[in-house]
Parts: C-alpha cells; sequence; structure tokens
C-alpha cells in the first residue's frame, strides 16, 4: 500500500441555505478518510466539470431526495496520489475519475448512489473513492477535456448506443452533453438535426460543425418544432433522440421520432408539470417508441 502524503483537503460543501443573496457553498478543510480502506483510491483532483445538475442540487431544485451538506460535483479528472493494499486496477501516476453512480457496477444492483446527492461529489482537491467506481482516463486528453467524460461524455455515448451510420439524430439543445453527443454523432456518421433557443448558437454550431453540415432548429420561434423534423425527414422521423428538456419536449420528441424508434431521455431542463405528458402513454404505444434512460 502507498503512504499519502496529504492528510487534509480543501472541499466545497452545500450550505443548503435557499435564501435569495445567499452563499449556497461553503468552504471547508477537513481530515481525509485515512488510513485507505484495502481497495481506496486517494485521487490529487485537477479539474473539475460543472453540470446543469450541480445547480440544481445547489439551489434545492433536484427532483430526488438529496443528503445535507455534502460536497457538490460529479465530473472530475485527477491523479492517482495513493492506493490500498489490495487495489488491483490502479497505480500511483495513474489518471483517473468517478463514476457519477457509484453503485451501477454490474447494472444489476437495486439501489443508486449519486455523487453530490448520496454522497459526496468532487469539488475538493483530493477526493477518495472505492476502486470499483473510478474508470482510468485517457493519457492524451489535458485535465480539462478529461474531466468532462464521467458524466457528461458517457451520458452521452450511452444516449447513442445503438446507432449506425446514416441514421439521423435529434438533439436538443448547446450544453454539455449536447454539444459531446453531436461530436459522437458526427464521428459515428449519424445525420444530425440540432435545436436551440438561440439563432447566435445555431449559427456558431453550423459554421464551427459544417463538414457535414448538421441541420438545426429555433424551437422558441418554432413552437411547432417537432412538425418541422417530421418535414426534414421526410415524414418519417429521427431514428433517435437526445432528449435533454423533460416533460415539456418530451411528447414532442416521441412525436417526431419514427416508428420504432428510440427517445434517450438524459435531462429535465424544464419544470415538471402533468399536464404535458397526458399524451405520452397514447404516443408511446402509437408509435412504438423505446423510451429509455442512458448514462
Amino acid at each position: 500500500m502507498s503512504s499519502p502524503q496529504v492528510t487534509r483537503r480543501r472541499a466545497f460543501r452545500r450550505t443548503d441555505n435557499y435564501t435569495p443573496g445567499r452563499p449556497r457553498l461553503e468552504l471547508v478543510w477537513e481530515a481525509l478518510a485515512l488510513p485507505l480502506a484495502p481497495t481506496a483510491v486517494l485521487i490529487k483532483v485537477h479539474a473539475v466539470a460543472l453540470n446543469y445538475r450541480d445547480a440544481n442540487i445547489a439551489n434545492g431544485g433536484n427532483p430526488w431526495p438529496v443528503i445535507p451538506n455534502v460536497i457538490l460535483g460529479n465530473d472530475a479528472a485527477g491523479e492517482v496520489l495513493a492506493v490500498g493494499h489490495k487495489v488491483k486496477t490502479l497505480a500511483v501516476g495513474d489518471r483517473a475519475g468517478p463514476i457519477t453512480d457509484t453503485e451501477n457496477i454490474s447494472g444489476r444492483e437495486v439501489k443508486r448512489s449519486w455523487l453530490a446527492a448520496d454522497e459526496d461529489g468532487v469539488m475538493a482537491d483530493h477526493i477518495i473513492f472505492d476502486e470499483n467506481a473510478l474508470c482510468k482516463l485517457p493519457d492524451h486528453l489535458d485535465w480539462v477535456v478529461a474531466a468532462i467524460i464521467p458524466c457528461a461524455g458517457v451520458t452521452a455515448w450511452s444516449a447513442l448506443k445503438g446507432m449506425v451510420i446514416g441514421q439521423t439524430v435529434l438533439i436538443q439543445g448547446t450544453g454539455g452533453v449536447s454539444v459531446f453527443a453531436l461530436k459522437l454523432a458526427r464521428a459515428a456518421g449519424l445525420r444530425v438535426i440540432l435545436t436551440s433557443s438561440s439563432d447566435e448558437k445555431l449559427e456558431q454550431m453550423k459554421v464551427k460543425y459544417s463538414n457535414p453540415s448538421i441541420m438545426t432548429i429555433n424551437y422558441s420561434q418554432m413552437p411547432g418544432w417537432d412538425k418541422e423534423v417530421l418535414k426534414l425527414t421526410n415524414g418519417i422521423g429521427v431514428d433517435i433522440v437526445v432528449e435533454t428538456g423533460g416533460s415539456s419536449s418530451l411528447v414532442k420528441s416521441m412525436r417526431c421520432t419514427r416508428r420504432g424508434g428510440v427517445v434517450s431521455q438524459v435531462g429535465y431542463l424544464s419544470r415538471p408539470d402533468p399536464n404535458d405528458l397526458r399524451e405520452l402513454i397514447p404516443t408511446i404505444i402509437d408509435r412504438r417508441i423505446n423510451l429509455r434512460r442512458d448514462r
């Protein structure tokens, strides 16, 4: 077992004070959980990536229960400083980051443990996780880019699984998961339709990703954007939707997905409203939609 030289860390813990104008986070100094457990790994954090989910949790808007005052953040990249004596998959000097759900190892677990909600997250200068909850990160990526992979990157990759060259994907928005999905889709030879509420953002994306070109829709100027998607696909619909809106856009996403197509629900940016989902079941049945949650 390697012996860590650090014994304390700086971390940002939630205050859980939602009063307007009050800090949502507090910087604390605290002792590390040492000595390391046999399968534990100590990591020096070099970069943390923020997601919509982090702001939502910090502001009390997470739709699932969270434990009090935990460390925020679930996307990080760092360097292994020390390992427990039974660790087999990582060594000192390796680049690694934790997975978002540390209980989701085999896929048959009966419970979850999401970072920053059910346990401490990664917004600290040092973190400790079991080796089963850690993955190696590519050596050729810098720390900032590597930090995007565990949550945003894996979510985008999972959302597109099963797609083949020549198929069409509808990607909603220009946030982290959406842009990651856009890059993966183009690398996989998929045709892309991208939506946003900003003409400026759409134009930027069209210029940046001009060959092959992408199709774009401003959904704020076109309330019937699902009908426009059908027009762009000759009435058939897209093969898959990377769905980030949630209840306000889900049924429309299904309407513009081909019969038997896939909707990957990866986000919940809109406020929940049961009225938006009144046609959910009929639409799933009628269009034989495969609605899935990926990460």
